[in-house]
């Protein structure tokens, strides 16, 4: 089952480099840009329950959905752009075990712990 997920989560971050692809950005734009939204772990600086939620709300599919089709509303290319990389981005993290992080520590996932059991 987990490859199963595994092999959705590839799915969904090749159809972000494809719909990246139909819009008018250097292709280098899309790797330089793809860590961008781990700035969102800042708030383990502040304690572990503040650095959950600042990372699960970024890195929560819905976000870059939604910011996407706003783009696409708004005929802006720019905000599509962000959508892609916020969505990308938790797909490429699904893909290699991190997920949303519960507030006990970092280590601890939807996906199960993470690191060295």
């Amino acid at each position: 089952m987990k490859n199963l997920l595994k092999l959705e989560e590839l799915f969904m971050f090749a159809l972000t480099i494809f719909l990246f692809s139909k819009l008018d950005f250097a292709w280098w734009w899309y790797p330089v840009l793809l860590l961008t939204p781990d700035i969102s772990m800042i708030g383990y600086l502040v304690s572990p329950q503040i650095g959950a939620g600042t990372y699960n709300f970024i890195h929560h599919k819905a976000l870059g959905i939604s910011i996407f089709v706003l783009g696409i509303i708004l005929a802006n290319q720019l905000i599509q752009f962000a959508g892609l990389i916020l969505f990308g981005h938790s797909s490429m993290d699904r893909i290699l075990g991190y997920g949303l992080k519960h507030s006990d520590s970092f280590q601890h996932t939807h996906l199960g712990m993470i690191g060295k059991a």
